[in-house]
């Protein structure tokens, strides 16, 4: 009886640590909960996907965020209103690879169309730590020339305002609605 016991201990114990953790975690989940976020704006479950740090890359823009300064960023995006759809989203080699259209008020001013990126997610352990997203329909001339107009604008008209367009805060993301809003109406 106590072969059997000890032969059913080892097997167990064996099976047991050979089972890949990351097995039960259920990244597409994680990632479509990561960008359930980003659409409603509601960051009460932050800390469920967002681990102490995260990176983000946009081309050869690289920025490290802790927690809260994610969240402080996120704040800034959902003074825009933002709109994301996933269009495709797919699990590959433990990373995640999603196409994503994300709308707000400053993409229409500024891009006068939705933003299409290709976007992939790495994880450590349950959590994302790294996002690079690439740009798939970015429109440098309609960007540039917006931007230009807005800030020519700004300078001449309402100095108070200057230095919003870097300032990704939510009071900054503030100021950034009020210039458009002035701009739009400056006729």
């Amino acid at each position: 009886m106590n072969k059997i016991l000890m032969l059913s201990l080892c097997i167990t114990i064996v099976f047991g640590s050979c089972k890949n953790p990351e097995k039960g975690i259920d990244k597409i989940e994680i990632a479509k909960q990561y960008f359930n976020v980003l659409d409603t704006s509601d960051y009460s479950g932050i800390s469920a996907w967002c681990p102490d740090t995260l990176t983000t890359k946009e081309g050869e823009y690289e920025q490290t965020y802790t927690q809260s300064g994610y969240l402080a960023f996120l704040k800034w995006d959902a003074v825009f209103d933002p709109s994301y759809e996933i269009l495709e989203i797919e699990q590959q080699d433990g990373l995640v690879k999603a196409k994503i259209s994300k709308m707000d008020k400053r993409i229409l001013f500024l891009h006068e169309e939705p933003m299409i990126t290709h976007q992939v997610i790495r994880f450590q352990k349950d959590k994302i730590n790294s996002i690079t997203i690439d740009y798939l329909n970015f429109n440098t001339a309609t960007w540039e020339r917006n931007k230009n107009g807005l800030l020519s604008f700004i300078d001449e008209h309402h100095p108070e305002l200057n230095g919003f367009i870097y300032d990704q805060t939510e009071a900054g993301g503030l100021k950034y609605l009020k210039a458009i809003e002035l701009y739009k109406n400056r006729k």
